[in-house]
């Protein structure tokens, strides 16, 4: 992907690659693990998504993501792998359930993660609390975490390549421009960024207004690279500052031919004009975009660089526009104070403080007039200054961001982990507890929080998008508590067994030799008629416990049945006969299996146009 997580992954893993020193094993998040294109890459590569999901309910937001983040098949990866060092590069919110592991600081282990905003968010603080080795990307949250004792707590920056990112020679310069039918003597400021709200268009697009006040007689062009479909709507807001649409421009890319065109923005999926694909043609975005050597010719068709935003991780661009020479501008607030010291040569932006709502993070709102008055600083500067704050600021991008300087400090935290051959250093057993004790005394909030707590080992706090979820449902929607609490047994139940435990580990030990087992996958209506027959099953079997084995999200079909002992989550090795009930040497786990869904989901055999005639009873 094309966001600043995903390049810096192909970075550094491409870089310790090339060390030949190490073993690698890359953990996905956000890609299923029969993604196709894991072939392609040098070292071993897994997807955090189970190919089949279908069985986990995730009517629950935080469900989802956290399964998108890895939460259901960490531990098979750390059992598999056993690596000596474990390095999780994600937000906070995708790492923070790995603290708890028993496996975790057993084995080497650094969070990479990024902060943006003051103060600290609670979350990475007790993380950072229990973590050996937690590592953010921008210096602003590191001084902070120190001023709170962390004082463990290091900065190492997302990494550049600073041999893709440079300054182009004039004609080179001059000849992009004329394809793109930008004037030489145009002064183009420039922006690269996913259309997001904490990134400050309006403050820009106003800024800009006020720049071409002062200067009527420039000609001025804003040049926007991102997507158009997504975030702000950049046109209306042009429309309101009375800036004309031609001149905003933005970047093209061909998703057949992977051609690019700067122009101005007239609408998505337009035909390209160099491989005639129709619909191809797109404004660029996280999926589908520029390669390196694109980008870099982009950022030298711009005189400028300026990038106001509300708060920041480290926002890869403004390193980008340093190394390729370009004056930049930035808010001088979160990692935007890192680009602000004497030493980046940077135009530091003026800023008013506001808070976002539920979270209470301080957010900065750039000064549009300071965005005026620092871009005009740089339309009266003289060539010889820009060349000479260009140039400084390059070398201290590669002296501190480049791929060389930042990895050295990564291979030395590997090259001195030791290396384990204990074994139970890696066995994880799992926290979810399905049949932990709620007190339903508690309010709604604490009831839910406690939920999250007990059942499913999860940390939770009321900005939640789960919490919230759950909070509607019960306040106003009317959920049952008692759903409620089913939903999360079955969610904990769900992932206990996708997670590797054996189906011996959730059976009973006492009635070993006394199992009856009732197999019936799906779906709800199939569940509830097969309950009809748990009677007749009770009464040929007195002695044995009849267990039900299904889809979980079904599960509450079944709660309270008198002739269920136990429900059990349904998997694929359930098919086989011989497998439950054992064959020559092979014990088994059930007496008796009944596989009922194979002859009403497996393989259909009870139609014949409803015109059979019944020719033996089986009568339990």
């Amino acid at each position: 992907m094309k966001t600043g997580f995903g390049r810096n992954a192909k970075l550094v893993l491409t870089h310790l690659y090339n060390t030949k020193k190490y073993d690698i094993h890359h953990y996905c998040c956000g890609l299923n693990e029969t993604y196709p294109e894991f072939d392609r890459l040098p070292w071993k590569s897994y997807g955090a998504i189970p190919a089949d999901i279908s069985n986990i309910d995730q009517r629950d937001p935080k469900i989802g993501r956290m399964i998108a983040y890895g939460s259901l098949k960490i531990d098979d990866m750390i059992n598999e792998v056993k690596p000596d060092v474990y390095i999780g590069a994600q937000d906070i919110w995708g790492l923070d359930y790995t603290i708890e592991k028993k496996w975790f600081n057993k084995i080497s282990c650094a969070l990479w993660t990024t902060l943006d905003s003051l103060p600290i968010l609670p979350k990475a603080i007790d993380v950072a609390k229990k973590a050996k080795n937690f590592w953010v990307w921008a210096d602003f949250a590191t001084k902070k975490m120190h001023e709170m004792d962390l004082k463990h707590v290091k900065t190492v920056h997302g990494v550049l390549d600073h041999n893709s990112f440079y300054k182009l020679k004039k004609e080179e310069r001059s000849a992009l421009r004329r394809s793109s039918l930008i004037e030489e003597d145009a002064f183009v400021v420039g922006f690269v960024f996913r259309n997001q709200l904490r990134k400050s268009v309006p403050n820009l697009l106003e800024g800009y207004k006020i720049l071409k006040e002062k200067n009527p007689k420039v000609k001025f062009y804003l040049l926007l690279h991102t997507h158009f479909s997504e975030g702000w709507n950049i046109h209306r807001l042009a429309d309101e500052f009375e800036i004309p649409h031609r001149e905003i421009l933005t970047t093209y890319t061909c998703k057949n031919c992977g051609v690019y065109d700067v122009k101005p923005f007239i609408g998505q999926d337009l035909d390209c004009d160099i491989c005639s694909t129709q619909k191809s043609m797109t404004t660029t975005n996280v999926q589908h975009g520029t390669t390196e050597k694109q980008l870099n010719e982009i950022y030298n068709m711009m005189d400028c660089y300026c990038h106001p935003f509300t708060s920041g991780g480290q926002e890869l661009p403004l390193q980008e526009a340093k190394l390729v020479e370009l004056p930049v501008l930035t808010t001088n607030y979160s990692c935007g104070e890192d680009m602000c010291i004497d030493e980046a040569h940077s135009l530091p932006l003026e800023w008013s403080e506001y808070r976002e709502h539920g979270t209470e993070f301080i957010k900065a709102s750039t000064c549009p007039k300071s965005i005026a008055k620092r871009l005009n600083e740089v339309v009266k500067m003289s060539p010889k200054k820009r060349e000479e704050m260009g140039k400084k600021a390059r070398q201290w991008i590669i002296d501190n961001y480049s791929v060389e300087k930042v990895c050295a400090d990564i291979e030395k935290f590997i090259d001195e982990s030791p290396s384990l051959t204990n074994e139970e250093d890696y066995i994880e057993l799992d926290q979810k507890n399905p049949d932990a004790k709620i007190d339903d005394s508690l309010d709604t909030e604490d009831w839910i929080i406690s939920l999250y707590n007990n059942i499913l080992d999860m940390e939770v706090d009321r900005n939640d998008k789960g919490f919230l979820y759950w909070k509607q449902e019960l306040e106003e929607n009317g959920k049952d508590r008692q759903a409620v609490h089913d939903y999360f047994k079955d969610v904990a139940r769900q992932e206990i067994t996708k997670k590797g435990v054996s189906l011996e580990d959730i059976l009973d030990k006492d009635d070993d030799g006394k199992r009856l087992l009732y197999v019936i996958p799906e779906s709800i209506g199939d569940i509830y008629l097969s309950t009809s027959l748990f009677k007749s099953l009770r009464d040929q079997y007195p002695d044995y416990n009849l267990y039900v084995a299904c889809n979980l999200a079904f599960a509450s079909v079944l709660a309270g049945n008198p002739y269920v002992h136990k429900v059990i989550p349904y998997i694929k090795q359930m098919d086989n006969l011989f497998w439950l009930e054992g064959k020559g040497q092979e014990k088994g786990y059930f007496e008796v299996a009944l596989l009922s869904h194979f002859g009403t989901q497996r393989m259909i055999n009870y139609t014949h146009h409803g015109k059979d005639k019944i020719a033996f009873n089986l009568k339990y």
